[in-house]
């Protein structure tokens, strides 16, 4: 015992020792731990900082594609996305830190992430409507005028798209609770701002290098769209690159040669010179593509060209782009005048582009006048008005242009051509020939910069609200009846009374969506009408049956104005719609379109945009049958040559119905072509006198009897793409001003 007292004793003073520093122990650790503690707190507050911004954009990305049931989700385009999300959300972190005032740039950040979802909730609603995505520039434009004009519509889009606008909010919703460990009240050291710029740097360049490789390539660049960008590269990106091309300019594509033909006697699949005559004078020719026992009249088969020496402004012209714009439509094939050239000269002429009016809508019973003009004069039976994603803007740009609506810089063509120089526009080549030239639309005067645009074209143009035009009924959408009874006795009379000829064009607004009964007060005006007919028929295909009544009522006020006037025989009536109603489309996604055409179909296959072309005069007793393939800006050159005015066929992406000068199953470049807008990035769909090309499936449907040689298909891709290509560049550069210096147009 006496070894363990001892050896008690000896560790006595390490007890006095552990007791003295026990509290200095509990103390230490305590200051440990609260370290530890205040390190990770501060490394987590630094991590949440940096990375709110960037998981928040990849959010509404991610969230956006989720969404979009027309695109895959799990593709390589979603790395490009992650990769350009994060850079985008490194860049307005740096940029925030930067800020010397913590509070202004706790503000910046909460109005910049209300902001994206904002953003991101509009190009859903763009999506949902439309089946498209938008750039900024147009959509900003749209919606100064669409809550006031279409305001039934878009509460209709605001209720398809609440889930999204739910999820969406969560974002702001974190950043109101974290708003002070987001925005920290100091900013980050210089060492920590440079690896971040660093990473930012990294992301930006590997997506770009992504971006620049494969089939996305011309998506990223001389191709760039909101609806093709948005899909490969996001929302960030596509407002980038939007912002970028339209102060640089956009890149220039490729431009390669183009494989011209020679024109071939054949005639193509058009109406007999006898069949013309006979129906343009009353008498009774037969009808369809078969002989006409009347005997052809002569007619001349010289090209419709002016007088332009393409290789010598080439040679003149120190800009390259503009050099390759002169070879290409001087290396053109023009189309050749034919037994219709002329036919109308000197008469008047009416062009209506009817808003969303499709086959559907000609009835027997409903629509008596659409039934009787389609079915008298000239009967289209192969016409389109393809989808040129670019709503009414695009379809009227085509009518009225015959040229093919690009974007330009995220605008569409219409607006893009504001100020440019359109001598080849029908306004411009019948006001010098004495023509009175107005033009009326429904509609909000200033809808699309249509005031701007149609001044550009050479029209006289008035509207609704503001623009001039004032009528009884002031709902949504207007009168198209009420539209004629304003307008067309002023130019009927002035021709009647003074024997001047007028180009009169309208633009119609009855038949727009939305397609219910409280929501088109041109469908509840026809109600009982339709439902006594179609009763099977589902609320939306009822409405838009109905509200086409009025148009209907329209044609027939003015065919029965022209012929009181006695000059019903000195007028050509020409219409067809700005595009299908998409707006059919509802949001449980059934497609009421399809069922009023009886069968399936999807966005993707051609026969969607086939459509009807009205071309009626009073002195066509008989149909002149036309099975060309056509679409809508072939009409403008087709009027060109029936009216005889002076016009050159190589400058419009179309070409005149009736000309002949090929063969169905031999590529030229005269030949009937039909192209169909590249929305998907699939490439283009198209049709000739030989077949169909589906760009979804890759698959050529050749025409019953014709077969052509292995290199057909490709001819006419390239010929296809050059004319997107330099019917863009048409706009973009202002080409007429250098073809024509010294015209006033």
């Amino acid at each position: 015992m006496s070894h363990i007292t001892q050896n008690l004793k000896k560790l006595r003073p390490c007890g006095q020792f552990l007791q003295k520093a026990g509290p200095r122990c509990k103390a230490g650790c305590r200051a440990l731990c609260s370290w530890i503690a205040t390190s990770v707190s501060r490394a987590a507050s630094s991590l949440l900082c940096v990375l709110f911004f960037p998981a928040s954009i990849l959010y509404y990305e991610l969230l956006l594609r989720a969404f979009d049931r027309d695109a895959a989700f799990f593709t390589p385009a979603l790395l490009r996305i992650v990769l350009f999300s994060v850079s985008a959300g490194l860049l307005i972190f740096l940029i925030l830190d930067l800020l010397p005032r913590r509070r202004a740039a706790r503000i910046a950040a909460g109005v910049l992430t209300g902001m994206g979802a904002v953003l991101f909730c509009v190009e859903r609603g763009c999506r949902s409507t439309f089946g498209l995505y938008y750039g900024v520039a147009f959509m900003g434009h749209v919606a100064q005028n669409a809550l006031r004009g279409f305001g039934s519509t878009v509460a209709q889009t605001g209720l398809e798209i609440l889930p999204f606008a739910g999820l969406s909010l969560i974002p702001m919703a974190a950043f109101l609770l974290l708003q002070k460990k987001i925005v920290l009240q100091s900013g980050q050291t210089r060492r920590v701002r440079i690896a971040l710029a660093a990473a930012l740097a990294v992301c930006r360049l590997a997506g770009g290098m992504l971006s620049a490789c494969g089939s996305a390539a011309r998506y990223y660049t001389y191709d760039f769209t909101a609806n093709n960008g948005i899909p490969s590269f996001g929302v960030c990106a596509s407002v980038r690159l939007e912002l970028e091309y339209r102060i640089l300019g956009a890149p220039v594509p490729p431009l390669p040669p183009l494989a011209n033909a020679p024109a071939v006697p054949a005639a193509g699949p058009n109406a007999s010179a006898g069949d013309a005559a006979a129906a343009a004078s009353g008498q009774n020719g037969a009808a369809g593509t078969g002989s006409s026992d009347l005997a052809s009249p002569p007619f001349s088969t010289e090209p419709n060209i002016l007088n332009i020496d393409f290789e010598a402004l080439a040679e003149s012209e120190p800009n390259e782009v503009i050099q390759s714009m002169h070879r290409y439509f001087g290396g053109l094939t023009p189309s050749e005048k034919n037994e219709y050239t002329g036919l109308f000269r000197g008469k008047n002429l009416i062009l209506i582009t009817a808003e969303s009016f499709a086959t559907p809508a000609v009835d027997e019973v409903l629509t008596p006048t659409l039934y009787r003009l389609t079915h008298e004069g000239f009967v289209f039976r192969n016409f389109y008005q393809p989808d040129w994603t670019q709503s009414t803007c695009g379809g009227e740009f085509s009518v009225t242009t015959g040229l093919i609506p690009n974007w330009i810089f995220g605008c569409p063509a219409a607006q893009a051509c504001i100020g440019n120089r359109m001598p080849t526009t029908l306004a411009h080549l019948f006001a010098p020939l004495g023509y009175n030239v107005p033009a009326w639309h429904n509609g909000i005067y200033t809808y699309y910069d249509r005031d701007r645009y149609l001044a550009t074209f050479g029209y006289s143009y008035q509207g609704c609200d503001g623009g001039g035009l004032e009528l009884p009924f002031n709902g949504f959408p207007r009168s198209d009846l009420e539209m004629i009874e304003a307008t067309a006795d002023s130019y009927i009379s002035d021709y009647v009374e003074n024997g001047v000829p007028f180009h009169a064009y309208y633009m119609t607004i009855s038949g727009h969506g939305g397609y219910s009964w409280g929501g088109n007060g041109m469908s509840a005006k026809h109600r009982e009408a339709v439902e006594a007919r179609y009763p099977a028929l589902s609320e939306t295909a009822q409405a838009y049956l109905a509200c086409n009544m009025e148009l209907d009522l329209a044609l027939k006020c003015l065919v029965d104005k022209l012929e009181a006037a006695g000059i019903a025989e000195d007028t050509l009536i020409v219409m067809t719609g700005d595009h299908y109603p998409y707006l059919m489309l509802t949001g449980d996604r059934v497609d009421h379109y399809n069922e009023l055409r009886g069968f399936e179909d999807t966005e993707s296959v051609t026969s969607r945009y086939r459509n009807t072309l009205l071309m009626w005069c009073a002195g066509m007793e008989d149909p002149v049958i036309v099975d060309t393939p056509c679409s809508s800006i072939d009409i403008v050159p087709t009027l060109c040559n029936l009216f005889g005015l002076e016009y050159d066929s190589r400058l419009y992406s179309g070409r005149d119905i009736f000309a002949g000068g090929y063969a169905p199953d031999r590529y030229s470049p005269c030949m009937p072509l039909v192209v169909f807008y590249n929305s998907r990035g699939q490439g283009c769909s198209w049709i000739t006198a030989a077949g169909t090309y589906e760009c979804s499936t890759g698959v050529f449907t050749p025409a019953e009897g014709v077969a052509v040689d292995d290199t057909y298909l490709e001819q006419v891709h390239r010929l296809a793409e050059a004319r997107f290509t330099y019917s863009m560049l048409t706009v973009q550069y202002d080409y007429y001003k250098y073809v024509f210096p010294e015209d006033g147009g």
